[in-house]
């Protein structure tokens, strides 16, 4: 099934702006993407108290790890089409179609492995692991086609390979979307290194993939930063030791700093963002 492009562009207009956030949405997302600190292994929270739009305090920067789902690209509204149209399908809400709402406050960046217990509680875990499979089939169908990069994603490349630095793309999606999505985007030789979170012990938000993606790097978690869209993965950002530049895409500014965001990019062109590389430029020649 292909989505006709006059309703993906649509769906594109419907995400271009934040969706108001009720009260238990704002619940649910943060509950989403926070698993409860005291079953986690917590590093203090990296950033100095006077921190504010500044990463000085990674300098000498020696490596910058990457989400890819709502950080290298904006690709939700493509799985909110798949998985509105395999929902329908299957009958789900007696086959009335999920809002944009609905998805944002009970589907997106939760991992799949939840979302069976979410959305099918009443079926068997092979069939809904069977939906999952299907539904992510038409993801990439959908992203080989229609995947665009985070605006200013070009320049920050630039600007990494001129520094010389180490990166990572870590990502709790399955292997064959961050592989897919890295190679649409034209960053295959761009990562060094893949971390796909369902390969490590526990996935975000847990510190797992970051500190795996470290160990490959060789790096220091004082030494590097990591973009992060999602609640969830600046959680696992902050509790491997690292600040964590929030891209908000999907989620409100208020919800990426409560996770512990050092500070909010709208996207990679944002002034801010180059404000605190130059900073970063500027302390690294007087060390």
């Amino acid at each position: 099934m292909v989505a006709p492009p006059q309703l993906l562009h649509y769906h594109h207009h419907l995400f271009s702006h934040q969706f108001p956030k009720t009260h238990l949405q704002r619940h649910n997302l943060t509950k989403r993407g926070s698993t409860s600190l005291t079953r986690m292994s917590i590093s203090s929270d990296p950033r100095p108290l006077d921190s504010k739009c500044s990463l000085a305090f990674v300098a000498p920067l020696e490596a910058i790890l990457f989400d890819i789902d709502g950080t290298l690209c904006d690709s939700d509204p493509l799985h909110y089409y798949a998985f509105r149209e395999m929902l329908q399908e299957v009958g789900f809400n007696g086959g009335v179609p999920i809002t944009e709402e609905f998805f944002i406050e009970n589907i997106s960046g939760m991992h799949n492995e939840e979302l069976c217990g979410v959305l099918f509680p009443g079926w068997d875990l092979q069939r809904a692991r069977k939906f999952f499979e299907d539904k992510e089939d038409m993801f990439r169908r959908l992203a080989s086609e229609q995947l665009e990069p985070m605006k200013g994603l070009h320049k920050l490349r630039e600007w990494i390979e001129n520094q010389g630095l180490k990166r990572a793309a870590v990502t709790n999606a399955p292997r064959p979307n961050g592989e897919l999505l890295v190679s649409a985007l034209d960053l295959l030789g761009f990562f060094e290194v893949l971390v796909i979170a369902n390969e490590c012990d526990r996935a975000k938000p847990f510190p797992d993939p970051y500190l795996k993606s470290l160990q490959a790097l060789n790096v220091s978690n004082k030494h590097a930063f990591v973009f992060e869209d999602s609640v969830s993965g600046v959680k696992a950002g902050v509790a491997a030791g690292m600040p964590v530049v929030g891209l908000g895409t999907r989620n409100p500014d208020s919800l990426l700093l409560d996770a512990g965001a050092t500070f909010v990019i709208k996207d990679f062109g944002d002034p801010k963002l180059w404000e605190a590389l130059e900073e970063l430029e500027k302390k690294a020649v007087k060390q």
